[in-house]
Formats: structure tokens, sequence, C-alpha cells
């Protein structure tokens, strides 16, 4: 079994992170006893098998799931305590699946992630309307900006999702499973915008299915299993033969991607049972 990495020095330095989280819903506990720690300026990716605890352990992050033991801190404030507002202004949520209300247009859509800067005293300003323009810009979505959402295609709407996170300007960004149902043109297409948002200084934390796309584009990989975190640091570090047939269950050769150098993975190839002399 892969020990999981201690927190660290990095810890003390760190915006973002969680000790002891026990996370459960109702009565069935989904992970216990995780200590995390987000490099800051990292693009850090959870990976794992299905229902090991990683999108619930983004939704403690976030604070949208509240832990059954310990604390997640933020900025050496625990995030429970955070007024609402401010907390938007800090972290940027992207959930799993999200529905916009029906005919929205791109542009209003984008336009709600500034109402954690809005305010008795502060209405809707020409910054506002900068910033609006500037995220639809830099996701590519400016040319929708009068198109409703829900007649976009599925790599358009992730963009639009994300211009809107963008929009609420925060240092942190977390995205639950952002390529989800897209096809493999668009996944890279979202991914690649993702990593251009750390580029320019942001950090972002992602769940992520695809164990190489984890590979090319995190800087930082936490892998878990059974709601613990087994392994973490550097792809290349952690993304190892052995370590994706502990956690995946998958037999396999781990070599450098011909277009990165970042691990790739090859699952080993099933063998072929004999074909009778009398069937040939």
């Amino acid at each position: 079994m892969t020990e999981p990495n201690a927190p660290g020095a990095q810890a003390a330095d760190a915006r973002l992170t969680a000790a002891g989280l026990t996370l459960a819903y109702d009565r069935r506990t989904v992970a216990e006893g995780l200590d995390v720690v987000v490099p800051d300026g990292s693009f850090t990716v959870i990976v794992g098998p299905n229902a090991c605890g990683k999108s619930t352990l983004l939704r403690a992050l976030a604070r949208i799931l509240r832990p059954a033991a310990g604390a997640v801190v933020l900025d050496g404030r625990p995030i429970a305590g955070w007024p609402a507002k401010k907390l938007a202004r800090t972290l940027g949520l992207l959930p799993q699946s999200s529905i916009a209300p029906d005919g929205i247009s791109v542009a209003d859509l984008v336009a709600r992630g500034r109402y954690p800067h809005q305010g008795l005293l502060r209405q809707w300003s020409r910054e506002d309307e900068r910033v609006v323009a500037e995220s639809m810009a830099a996701t590519g979505v400016a040319g929708l900006a009068d198109r409703p959402v829900d007649e976009l295609s599925g790599g358009q709407r992730q963009r639009v999702w994300i211009a809107m996170a963008l929009a609420q300007q925060t240092p942190l960004l977390l995205l639950d499973e952002p390529t989800t149902y897209l096809d493999i043109a668009h996944q890279i297409e979202v991914l690649d915008l993702c990593a251009r948002l750390h580029e320019e200084g942001r950090t972002v934390v992602a769940v992520l299915h695809d164990l190489n796309h984890a590979s090319r584009y995190a800087t930082h990989l936490l892998a878990m299993r059974g709601g613990r975190i087994v392994a973490e640091g550097e792809p290349a570090s952690v993304v190892t033969a052995d370590l994706v047939e502990e956690v995946f269950g998958l037999p396999c050769r781990v070599i450098d991607c011909p277009e990165t150098g970042t691990p790739l993975v090859v699952p080993a190839a099933r063998r072929r049972s004999a074909v009778p002399e009398d069937v040939k």
C-alpha cells in the first residue's frame, strides 16, 4: 500500500488546506482522515476510481459539503466561518452538473459571476462590464454573447460556465469533472483553457477521470482510493505502473508521452483465446 504523503512544510504557506477531514452523506462515510495541501499557484488534479471520494473532497474544499470532522482552512481561517460573498470573491467553483436558467443568454450568465462584487453601495459598473467582456474573450465565447446558453454545444457551454467563474475574479478556481460528457476535442479545448488560466496566475484544482489528461496538465496530483489519499506529488513521481494497478486495478505500462514527456498509461493488452484449428 502506498503511504500518503504528509502535508509537509508547504502547509504553512498554502492558502487552501484541510486537516483530519471525515466526509459523509447522512450516515454513510465517504472519506476519513484526509489531510490536504493545495500548493499555491499549482494546477492540482484529484484522480481515482469511481466512488473513491474525489468530488466529495472538492465539495468540502468549496464549502458545499460540511465535514463530519476536521476542517478546511482558507488563508489561515476555517472556511466555515467565511462570509458568503467574501468567499465567493476568493474561491470560484464549477460544479459537476451546471444547469442554466431557461433562455438565459451567454452574456447574462457570465455577468452573474459579478454578483459577489455587488452590494448596497456598489451596483453594476463599467468595471463589471469590462470584466465580463474580458472573461468571455479569454474563454473564446465573446462571439456567442447573445446566444441562449441552452442552444450551445457541450464544449461551448463548459467554456461559458468557466467564463462565469472567471468573472468572479477569484485567485482559486475549483472544477468538478469539467470534461464530463465532452468528446475528445472538446476535452482538450477545456483543459487547454484551464492550463492557460493556471499559467496566468490562478491556483486551479480539478477532479478528472482520465489519468493521462491529469498527468499531462497537472503540476500536482492527488491520487485517492477508498476515501483516502494514497499518493501525491508531481505526476512523474506519482504515476507509476504499480500505483495505477493499486489504485485502479489496471495492469499497465507507463511510458513517456511523445508529445509532452509526461507519464502516459498504456493498459496491458488482453490475451486472446486460442482459436480451435477446426474453425480457422
